[in-house]
Order: structure tokens, then sequence, then C-alpha cells
């Protein structure tokens, strides 16, 4: 076996499906993972320790990159299609623009080249236009994070082969500067589902703020205010969060990018026992920001994305389907099939 500094070499592949460089990392080392990357619970000591348990290879296979989009068989949309009643639709995506709040320094930037861009052509003077866009693809406005977005560390700071992603893909099997060489979207199948709109902002009775938790209870509490229960989720399905904070949308960016009220480990962990396909909500992270635990960065992705290969879409909307006091619904979202995507834009719809 050879490798060089940063592990590359032909054992990679094999070595990827070993649990016992996992399971050999010393204290040390899983102390200073805990600091950036722990997951649940939210306890420092526990979530030290959970994140150096394996968590691969996945219920799909040792070799799987399609995640949770597994669950979209014939039968589930079969099943999913029964919830469609009047014929309603309705588009849960933002338009994407310039000046759109975003994370970090990313952008959005569109060109019509020439204006018009091309002709004019024959007799009939026809003419074109094109459109050139600046921007990170999947990680801006509304967004379906893809798995090779979310990855964790756990050995030494830049050893490639101990960072980890879903179904254990190691950044060496992943990481490429044109795209990623495991866990593009274009393994992602078409989401085809059963979705369910949690009224998080009803419960709380007005705007959540800013690392306010929605918890079980909250939860339990807007399902019972819908005239909902937790039996009505099925494997596969999808789960929305409302929380009023997409009000901000284009008319206080600073404040909607200051953090977040959101989902947190305990909704996570239910997630994952109801064996959902995704998680959406009308914030930019889903999951509460910051965390109630100041020592861990993005745990619900973390724990989502790469331990369970559950999605996350992103910046949605929901005014319309809450004005129609539509809850639950028939959810439609393909992400776009890009060579080595970290996630895509679009648009998804509803259809009641």
């Amino acid at each position: 076996m050879t490798t060089d500094e940063n592990g590359s070499g032909d054992s990679i592949a094999s070595d990827r499906r070993g649990f016992m460089k996992v399971a050999s990392l010393g204290a040390a080392a899983a102390a200073g993972v805990a600091g950036k990357f722990s997951l649940a619970p939210i306890s420092s000591a526990a979530a030290q320790e959970s994140t150096t348990e394996a968590w691969w290879p996945s219920k799909w296979g040792a070799e799987d990159q399609a995640g949770a989009s597994n669950h979209i068989t014939p039968d589930k949309v079969l099943d999913a299609v029964q919830l469609v009643q009047d014929g309603r639709v309705y588009k849960l995506g933002r338009m994407y623009q310039a000046g759109m709040p975003f994370f970090g320094t990313r952008t959005f930037a569109m060109l019509i080249p020439g204006a018009p861009t091309g002709g004019p052509f024959g007799a009939n003077k026809l003419i074109y236009n094109d459109e050139f866009l600046a921007t990170e693809i999947g990680q801006v406005g509304t967004q379906f994070d893809g798995l090779g977005h979310i990855g964790l560390q756990l050995g030494a700071d830049g050893d490639k082969r101990e960072m980890r992603y879903y179904n254990g893909f190691t950044e060496l099997e992943v990481g490429n500067a044109t795209g990623l060489m495991k866990l593009g979207t274009e393994h992602l199948k078409p989401i085809v589902t059963r979705a369910h709109l949690i009224d998080a902002m009803a419960v709380n009775g007005e705007m959540m703020d800013v690392g306010q938790e929605i918890t079980l209870d909250t939860l339990r509490a807007a399902l019972d205010g819908q005239g909902m229960s937790e039996d009505d989720f099925r494997p596969g399905d999808g789960i929305l969060f409302h929380t009023g904070w997409g009000r901000l949308w284009m008319e206080n960016n600073d404040r909607y990018n200051s953090g977040c009220p959101g989902i947190g480990m305990e909704v996570a962990e239910w997630i994952v026992e109801k064996d959902l396909c995704f998680a959406g909500s009308d914030t930019w992270p889903v999951e509460v920001i910051p965390n109630p635990d100041p020592e861990v960065a993005f745990p619900v992705h973390g724990h989502l994305l790469t331990k369970h290969g559950i999605f996350l879409h992103e910046n949605l909307f929901f005014d319309e389907l809450l004005a129609d006091g539509k809850y639950q619904f028939l959810f439609i979202f393909t992400p776009l099939p890009i060579k080595g995507a970290t996630g895509s834009p679009g648009c998804p719809i509803a259809i009641t």
C-alpha cells in the first residue's frame, strides 16, 4: 500500500469501507473535531463520541449516490398523487435575481449579451436574446442541497482520507475543482412525493426569531392545530417548516442573513426516525442559527445530509399554500442533473 501525505493511493477505495480507522481515532482527534462539526445529541461529550462512529455503508448500498431520493419508486408516486383533489398548483420557489440575500460571499449576476444577442436573420429579421449567468448554481436562492455539499472531518486537519461524506466517500474520492467526482446532483432521482407543511409561526403567534428552535413540542402543536398527526408521515415523505422568516426576503437582507429560526437536532432525529426524503423551510439553512450549543456548526446539515442522505430544501415560499389552508400535498422537484454539482436551483411545486 502506498499513499502520499494526504492519503492518496491505490488503497483508498477499499479503505473507505474499513471502520477501523474511524473507530481508532484518539481522544485528542475526536475533541478537535467536536469543536466544529459535532452532531447529535447537542451535548459536547456525546457529540464528540458520535462523530467518530462510522455511518456507512448506507441502507441503499455501499456505492449508492442517490440517498433518500431512492424512496421515490412507482408505488411512492402512486401513493402521493392520491393527495391531489382540486388540481391547484403552487410555486414554492423564490424568484432568482440580483440582490437576493446570500450566505457568505455567494453571488448572482445575469447579463443579456448584445441586447439583442443576435440577429437579424432572414427576410423576417429574426432577433434573439441569450443570458449569461455567473453564480453558484446550487447554493443561491431557492436551493436543494445535494449529498456532496456537506461532509465531516473525522481525522487530523488536512487528512483527506478522513474527510467523509454521505456513504463514507472521502474527500479524495469526492473533491475536484471542476465538479465533484462523487455525489454530484446528476445521481439524484426526481422527487415526486407526499409533503407536509408545518406552520411553526402559527404556534409561535408571530414571526419566529434568530436562534429560536422548532422543537418536537412545536411540531406536535402545529400538527394538532392543523388537524394532522405524526401518523400522517410515511417513509419517503417530505416535511416543510414555515417560520415567517421569509417575510424578510428582499426587505431586510441583513437581518435575514444574521441567523434564523429553524429545527435543531431533536427534530432532525425525528426526521430520521420517520425515514423522510427531505426537509425544507422558508429560511436559508432550515436549521436554527445560531445553534443552542455554541460549540457546533450546522449539526443538522451533517446529521441529515452526511449521515443519512436526507436532503435539505432552502429559501422556500409558502404564503399561497397557507392562505388556502393547504398543509398536505403532492410535491414535485427535479434536481438539475449538473454533473458534479453540490446542489440544485429550481422551482418546486405543490399540487393539491
